[in-house]
């Protein structure tokens, strides 16, 4: 029996490097996904076991995903709601986010200074260029199974591109492609750089829906990590910091303590998800 690493489905097709393999019927119920890591037979060319999951996302459905690139760049507009999502649903889920500023070359020195006073304490951030192959700080950051997400037109596919095709010595002759015209939405492709990193194309982050976040609404603002040392500030053991008279959290927003965008973003989430302020 050998283990490995399920880097692309195709029907019901999964394969492990370019060999492709069949599920014992009793794995198909509880399903087989790109990123989990197997136990097969070789000669039988079918898989035997799953082994256990870090995580198990359902949009894009992938396995044991470990760090998320949340890209973003001056044009279009950074979308800070959906950044804060995907760092909640991060948390949620044991992923580590990261920060990714593509088209640095692009970006003035004042959407820069808002990014940093926003998110510096928050997660790391990167600054990479896809047009001129500047993704070395990324490639530090590339650490397990990593996935990109963001806003459409952030330069999410080039990105990878751009690695890939620094990596093309370690890469080697990829054998599976993907149809980037029709599929990128559909499926999950994981390619290798090296014997424990790889990189997952997919298309599945470019928005999150509310109900993919599984978080009781009222301990939302325990994920946002700055509002923890003022939370004790509250009145009320329940306040939710929205219309609250004396709230911690809100008056260190009105001191400048708090980002008002990173705020901003709670009470939209806190709303979407079913919840009105005291």
């Amino acid at each position: 029996m050998k283990k490995g690493l399920v880097v692309k489905k195709n029907a019901n097709l999964f394969f492990i490097d370019d060999e492709a393999l069949l599920a014992r019927k009793n794995l198909k119920n509880d399903g087989i996904f790109v990123g989990d890591i197997v136990e097969y037979d070789e000669k039988q060319k079918t898989i035997e076991k799953v082994l256990p999951r870090k995580n198990l996302l359902i949009r894009p459905p992938m396995a044991n995903l470990d760090k998320m690139f949340i890209v973003i760049a001056s044009v279009p507009k950074p979308d800070f709601y959906l950044i804060d999502k995907l760092i909640i649903f991060c948390k949620i889920n044991a992923i580590k986010p990261v920060l990714v500023v593509n088209k640095a070359d692009l970006l003035n020195e004042a959407l820069k200074n808002v990014l940093l006073n926003t998110y510096k304490n928050i997660l790391p951030i990167c600054f990479a260029s896809a047009k001129e192959n500047d993704v070395k700080e990324i490639l530090n950051q590339v650490k397990g199974i990593c996935a990109f997400a963001g806003q459409s037109a952030v330069g999410k596919s080039s990105l990878i591109n751009a690695i890939l095709g620094q990596q093309k010595e370690e890469v080697g002759e990829l054998s599976l492609k993907t149809d980037r015209g029709k599929q990128t939405t559909r499926m999950v492709t994981l390619y290798k750089l090296n014997k424990k990193d790889c990189l997952a194309d997919t298309a599945g982050f470019s928005k999150l829906d509310e109900n993919l976040i599984e978080i009781d609404k009222n301990l939302l603002d325990r994920y946002f990590d700055e509002f923890l040392k003022f939370i004790p500030q509250c009145e009320y053991s329940s306040c939710n910091h929205i219309a609250e008279k004396k709230c911690g959290v809100k008056e260190a927003l009105f001191l400048g303590k708090i980002s008002e965008k990173r705020y901003n973003s709670y009470v939209k989430l806190f709303n979407a998800l079913g919840g009105k302020g005291r």
